[in-house]
């Protein structure tokens, strides 16, 4: 599936939370996104979480993302080229399948 421009720069305004507060997406550091990672790894290993695999998922590909990130030397998500970011974009649910958590 490819990320339209409209779609990933609306992605990359998204507010994260990035451990003291909320910033945009794009602005996020590699050890943001390592922690994001970790993060949601940690919640997909604990037992009754539900569906623990989808969750494992999108902890893949932030790690993959900070993995790029550090293969890239890039120091923010902006930084990144515009293909890496859209081959992950929707994949990282920083908007989430059907625009809402709830």
């Amino acid at each position: 599936m490819s990320t339209s421009d409209e779609t990933l720069d609306r992605i990359l305004a998204e507010q994260i939370y990035a451990g003291d507060g909320y910033k945009p997406f794009r602005e996020m550091t590699v050890a943001e996104v390592e922690a994001r990672a970790n993060e949601l790894a940690g919640v997909a290993g604990v037992a009754g979480a539900s569906p623990t695999q989808r969750v494992a998922s999108v902890a893949s590909v932030w790690k993959g993302l900070g993995e790029a990130m550090r293969r890239e030397d890039a120091a923010r998500v902006a930084d990144l080229d515009r293909e890496t970011l859209r081959s992950r974009a929707e994949r990282l649910w920083v908007i989430p399948p059907g625009g809402s958590f709830l």
